[in-house]
C-alpha cells in the first residue's frame, strides 16, 4: 500500500494550495514530511491526530508536542495485530490553511514536525478536518481520529452530517476540549456521539489529563475496544472514554 504525500486539505477534502502562510515554514514542513520513512507494517492501526492551531491554541499546541510521542507507548502492548500505531497529523490555522502530514510510525519524527509549526490567528475549520478524515479513509483504513480544540465557529448541522458519515464508516471520534465554551461543548459532544466516540475535557495546566485521554484514543486505534479495556485498569480517564462510548450506542 502506498503512502500519500503531505498536502494542504481543500475545502472539500481535496488537495488545495494553502493561503496566508510563511513559505519558508511550509517548505520546511513539507520537506520534513517527505523524509518520513514509510511504515514497515501495513497492519498498523491508523489514527488521525487533528489540532486547532489558531492563536489561542499555542499553550495547548506546545503541550501536545510534548505528549504526543507518549501516545505510542501503549500500542506495543495493546495492538491486537502487533502492528502498532500510525499517526497522521492534521492542523489548521490562519486564513484558510489546513494541512495534513503523511502517515508516521515513529514518535520522534512526528514531534519534529509539530515543533516546526507556530499557531496563527484564524477561525475554526473543523468541517475540513472531518472531510479530510472521511476522504483519507477511502484510501487507507482509519480506525479513529482525535481532535483537540477549544472553540467552534461553524455550522453545527454541517458538522453533524459529516460526523454521521464517519460513524457509518466505523471511524470513532475522540474530541478533547480545553475550557468550557458552550458552543464548542455542544458541537464536540455531537461529533463524538454521532461517530460512536467520546468527548472529554482536559486542563492544560494538568498535562496528565490530556496524556491519559490521548493514550486511550491510541489504544483504541491500535487494538480496538479490548485494547482500551486492558489499558483502563485504574485509569479513570480511559474508563470515562469507554463509558462515553458505551453511552453513545444506547
Amino acid at each position: 500500500m502506498s503512502e500519500r504525500k503531505d498536502r494542504a486539505v481543500g475545502k472539500a477534502g481535496a488537495t488545495a494550495p494553502a493561503t496566508h502562510s510563511q513559505p519558508g515554514e511550509i517548505d520546511r514542513f513539507l520537506g520534513a514530511a517527505k523524509q518520513l520513512a514509510p511504515l514497515a507494517n501495513g497492519q498498523a492501526g491508523r489514527l488521525v491526530f487533528a489540532l486547532d492551531a489558531t492563536m489561542s491554541r499555542q499553550p495547548t499546541w506546545d503541550l501536545a508536542c510534548s505528549l504526543q510521542a507518549r501516545m505510542f507507548e501503549v500500542t506495543s502492548r495493546t495492538s491486537e495485530s502487533g502492528g502498532g500505531l500510525a499517526v497522521q497529523l492534521v492542523y489548521f490555522r490562519g486564513i484558510g490553511e489546513c494541512r495534513a502530514s503523511g502517515w508516521v510510525g515513529e514518535p520522534a519524527r512526528l514531534t519534529g514536525l509539530m515543533r516546526g509549526i507556530a499557531c496563527e490567528g484564524g477561525q475554526t475549520q473543523i468541517a475540513r478536518v472531518l472531510r479530510h478524515v472521511r476522504d483519507e479513509a477511502k484510501a487507507v483504513p482509519v480506525r479513529a481520529f482525535v481532535y483537540v480544540g477549544d472553540a467552534m465557529e461553524e455550522d453545527v448541522d454541517a458538522l453533524a452530517a459529516l460526523a454521521g458519515e464517519l460513524g457509518l464508516r466505523g471511524i470513532r471520534g475522540f474530541v478533547f476540549q480545553e475550557g468550557h465554551d458552550p458552543a464548542a461543548s455542544g458541537a464536540f459532544a455531537t461529533i463524538a456521539r454521532l461517530t460512536g466516540g467520546a468527548h472529554a475535557r482536559f486542563d492544560v495546566n494538568a498535562p496528565g489529563s490530556l496524556l491519559d485521554l490521548l493514550r486511550g484514543a491510541a489504544a483504541y486505534a491500535a487494538g480496538g475496544r479490548e485494547a482500551m479495556l486492558r489499558l483502563a485498569g485504574s485509569n479513570t480517564a480511559v474508563k470515562g472514554l469507554i463509558a462515553a462510548m458505551d453511552g453513545g450506542h444506547r
